[in-house]
């Protein structure tokens, strides 16, 4: 296969040295960066979600980055969609893609393929949510079990998120999601050849990573940023339930600029957010990326 046609793919936790590495690899093959995170994709919050820095985007391009109002809904799905045209006109101008990322889900949706699901319409996704609401958990499973009796068997009576999904898929599709989801993944082009390599640093190293980086972004905007970004939801201007909401250290964060936690508290607790969720992603990484991947430290 030729040397045109390798995709790279770097993965690992939060605070791991994954850009640091994105770029060295950039310098060495021409490369362009490109997003593979679920929040980094997102205008709003660009120093509190750790996006690349102006001067970083001056050194090497940059995709994918601040792309999206918080706002608009962003699965691995959609995300797909968006990088595949994209890698290959990167590949098309002889350059390196260099996909970048802690988001596993984005990540293996690109190198495994996802299952045909159509998009759902806005309105049926409303109505679907709507009727949630007005039913409550237990009795939206049960509804949903007089119809998609296999799904409601999976799905425990508390899982919201994925009990809309179900139904949406329903009413939208005419199928059960169990239907769309056996059916075989569309995956990425046969040329393609991915490269990838998991940042992962011993666990020390990583958690004081991920405490200095919060005192840094705290040093260089974060707070003056998010509180634009609340003032913002105030205003009706972003949902309030807008995925971004959900980055983290922005709910402690929002609690010491509501007077609610001493900046202190607010600080550990973003820190200990930061810390839990990358440990998360480290047991999501060593048991979920099935090809070959160079692990660095």
């Amino acid at each position: 296969m030729s040397e045109e046609k390798i995709v790279y793919i770097i993965g690992g936790p939060t605070a791991s040295g994954k850009s640091a590495h994105a770029m060295a690899l950039a310098a060495q093959h021409d490369g362009v960066i490109i997003n593979a995170d679920s929040m980094q994709i997102y205008d709003g919050l660009p120093t509190l979600t750790a996006q690349p820095s102006a001067g970083d985007r001056a050194i090497h391009p940059h995709e994918l980055y601040g792309v999206l109002h918080p706002n608009d809904d962003c699965s691995a799905g959609n995300w797909r969609e968006m990088v595949e045209p994209l890698i290959h006109d990167i590949l098309a101008q002889g350059k390196a893609p260099i996909v970048v990322g802690g988001s596993g889900l984005y990540i293996n949706a690109l190198i495994l393929g996802l299952s045909p699901v159509i998009d759902i319409p806005d309105e049926i996704r409303r109505a679907a949510s709507d009727k949630q609401k007005e039913l409550g958990n237990p009795a939206f499973h049960t509804e949903l079990s007089k119809r998609d009796p296999v799904m409601a068997e999976r799905l425990e009576p508390f899982n919201t998120a994925r009990l809309v999904r179900a139904w949406e898929v329903l009413e939208a599709t005419g199928k059960s999601l169990a239907e769309w989801q056996a059916m075989p993944r569309v995956g990425p082009p046969d040329d393609w050849l991915f490269d990838i390599t998991l940042v992962m640093p011993e666990r020390e190293i990583l958690y004081d990573r991920c405490n200095k980086r919060f005192e840094w972004m705290l040093e260089n905007g974060a707070l003056e940023e998010l509180k634009e970004f609340n003032a913002e939801i105030a205003k009706g201007e972003i949902k309030p339930n807008a995925l971004l909401c959900h980055a983290l250290g922005a709910k402690p964060l929002t609690a010491y600029l509501n007077g609610e936690l001493s900046k202190e508290e607010a600080i550990e607790r973003g820190q200990g957010e930061t810390r839990r969720y990358a440990k998360r992603q480290v047991t999501w990484f060593k048991h979920q990326i099935k090809q070959d991947a160079k692990i660095i430290c």
